[in-house]
């Protein structure tokens, strides 16, 4: 069977339940020849997806479950969609899903007339459905139900060709194939990520690299998480010891670790509908991130040595900077710079450079000054008076 087959750690019968699941289907019945573990574990997703699971051996089986009331979503065996394309074509109500011809045979889809072949997914009224008592039990199942949908004339929606070639759609019928599909799988999930800084850039690159063997290695997002919070904890441990800068490296580190967790969730989010394996990262780390960027400054500051000034005192530029680099980003027009400004793994590189090569204080304080300067350079100049009513401005 070829759902068995895993893309990203996941068989694709997982997948296809991530397109039903997208539909908003109330029931989920596989064709499978027993029940094995995989098919427990659909089961388990199904129901944790809202929807009840019925496992059928022949297709007539399926004439007790279905009402002429219903709708099917029918999936091939082996296909391999994502659930937003499928939507698309699919979502104003029931339809047979094509390619051209040429491009589809080739992709190992089955030929339906001379200038289409079918591209796996139907959605049928449950009426339909009828019609496979009056053909032999032995018959494939979709293959009974796409004879059945060509004969009812149900409307044909043509997929462009395009799909099979950048990762979107796809046949896939050995493990060979499942391998090469997984790249794509990847990319196309996170080159909508956002890669407008060099932390940004590398998590992403290491979504791409690392990605598959993470996922195959059964690693979810919660776990890719907790290397960042562990990444975290060293970097503030290395602090209190007076490893200040080796702390700001690791601060960077936890950053991009924490990014690669959010990519991974989000891929299994919007392909599997996986709401679970959300990833834990949200604003509270980002906190704890800055947070710790400021108490590493804070220790590693010389002030408190100084006879007469309070230890208070050390904390004061390093709160100033990091609350700059919250406030620039949201008051200066969107660009590059203000994208670089929230990258934490290039304040960590940053201010570990400072930390070695220059007085760490007086630096600090001269980033805080040329940041100001230059928001009050970009910034644009309002016209008239905020008060006009009451002043009479224009």
């Amino acid at each position: 069977m070829r759902g068995y087959l895993t893309i990203g750690g996941r068989t694709l019968a997982r997948h296809q339940l991530g397109i039903a699941l997208a539909f908003g289907c109330t029931r989920v019945v596989v064709l499978t020849e027993g029940l094995t573990g995989e098919v427990l574990t659909l089961q388990h997703a199904a129901e944790e997806g809202g929807a009840r699971f019925h496992v059928i051996t022949s297709a007539h089986a399926l004439l007790p479950l279905i009402t002429a009331d219903d709708e099917l979503i029918v999936l091939s065996d082996g296909l391999f969609a994502l659930p937003e394309v499928v939507l698309s074509h699919l979502s104003d109500g029931p339809g047979v899903l094509a390619l051209p011809v040429e491009a589809g045979v080739a992709a190992g889809f089955e030929r339906i007339d001379i200038n289409h072949a079918a591209a796996g997914v139907m959605r049928l009224p449950g009426r339909l459905i009828a019609g496979l008592g009056d053909l032999p039990s032995d018959w494939n199942a979709h293959a009974a139900l796409l004879r059945l949908a060509v004969q009812a004339r149900t409307p044909m929606r043509q997929l462009p060709s395009a799909v099979l070639n950048d990762g979107r759609w796809g046949l896939v019928r050995s493990e060979d194939e499942a391998h090469r599909v997984e790249p794509a799988w990847i990319r196309l999930h996170t080159r909508s990520a956002q890669q407008r800084s060099p932390g940004e850039w590398l998590a992403a690159k290491t979504v791409h690299m690392a990605g598959p063997a993470l996922l195959h290695a059964g690693t979810r997002p919660w776990l890719v998480a907790m290397g960042a919070v562990v990444l975290l904890l060293l970097a503030v441990g290395a602090g209190w010891f007076g490893w200040c800068t080796p702390g700001f490296v690791l601060l960077g580190m936890g950053w991009v670790v924490a990014q690669v967790a959010t990519q991974i969730a989000g891929i299994e989010t919007a392909s599997l509908l996986a709401l679970r394996d959300r990833s834990p990262i949200g604003p509270a780390f980002a906190f704890l991130i800055d947070a710790a960027f400021v108490t590493l400054a804070a220790w590693r500051s010389d002030i408190a040595s100084v006879a007469g000034v309070s230890f208070a005192a050390t904390w004061f530029a390093p709160v100033v900077l990091v609350m700059l680099l919250h406030l620039l980003p949201r008051a200066l027009p969107e660009g590059r710079w203000t994208w670089w400004l929230q990258d934490r793994l290039l304040a960590g590189l940053v201010c570990a450079a400072v930390s070695v090569l220059l007085p760490f204080d007086l630096a600090l304080r001269a980033v805080v000054v040329l940041l100001l300067g230059w928001a009050i350079l970009i910034v644009p100049r309002r016209t008239g008076s905020a008060n006009a009513p009451l002043t009479g401005s224009r």
